[in-house]
């Protein structure tokens, strides 16, 4: 299996800076909750000097929006969205161990996190504008067919695992209690993107190797060097 982004999308975006991790090993029956709290403190202290709007990473974010002709208040990247709902709620809700471990990481680093199960990608997945003939299948159980020229996180089945880049997700693709393997995405374009998308890659497989013992590898992608090979 590989992970990518078109030859188009490094052209537009030539500040992005992606983080990649597959991991093998992981179950729902772990206890993350001192974990998690370590995270969400950061970001409660992050939040306390600044908005969330305010904050580089989702400015950047907001302008790559806003390029792809969205607008960034009414569609936010996914980081974006934990963080105002943390901010209001105190709190973020239980999944599963693993997403309540990348989410609060996510918030942390105000980095969208995005996480696979990998048994339901068929054998790659890149970052690329659709054609129109890609299925989304929403957390509700409906299908939508994202339009032509939007970001989506497309598979070798022409299924959407994700929608308008940093977005929203499949429920297809979703970690489920029986989940065991992973992909997990990590992407950012602000100024320190690739100081901290290392740093936020090296947090979270720590932090699986140490919860789960589970086996990972990791990468961070660039255009001359956009392509990530796992589980092979």
């Amino acid at each position: 299996m590989h992970f990518c982004h078109s030859t188009a999308l490094w052209s537009d975006y030539p500040e992005l800076v992606p983080g990649v991790i597959a991991v093998e090993g992981i179950s729902a029956d772990a206890d993350v909750l001192s974990r998690t709290a370590r995270y969400e403190e950061i970001a409660s202290s992050r939040l306390r000097i600044f908005s969330e709007s305010e904050l580089p990473e989702i400015q950047a974010w907001r302008r790559a929006f806003t390029r792809m002709g969205l607008k960034p208040t009414q569609y936010r990247c996914a980081s974006e969205s934990l963080l105002r709902r943390f901010k209001k709620e105190g709190s973020l809700p239980r999944i599963h161990p693993l997403i309540d471990l990348c989410n609060a990481i996510s918030i942390a680093f105000a980095i969208p996190v995005a996480v696979f199960d990998a048994a339901r990608i068929a054998e790659y997945v890149e970052v690329r504008q659709a054609t129109g003939v890609e299925s989304y299948e929403s957390f509700s159980g409906e299908t939508e067919h994202p339009s032509p020229g939007e970001v989506i996180f497309a598979d070798k089945a022409s299924r959407a695992h994700a929608r308008r880049w940093t977005n929203r997700q499949s429920g297809y693709s979703a970690v489920q209690k029986g989940t065991t393997a992973v992909l997990i995405v990590a992407e950012a374009m602000h100024g320190s993107a690739h100081a901290d998308v290392e740093r936020l890659v090296a947090a979270i497989k720590d932090e699986v190797e140490a919860v789960w013992s589970a086996r990972s590898t990791a990468g961070l992608l660039t255009s001359a060097s956009p392509r990530f090979e796992f589980f092979t």
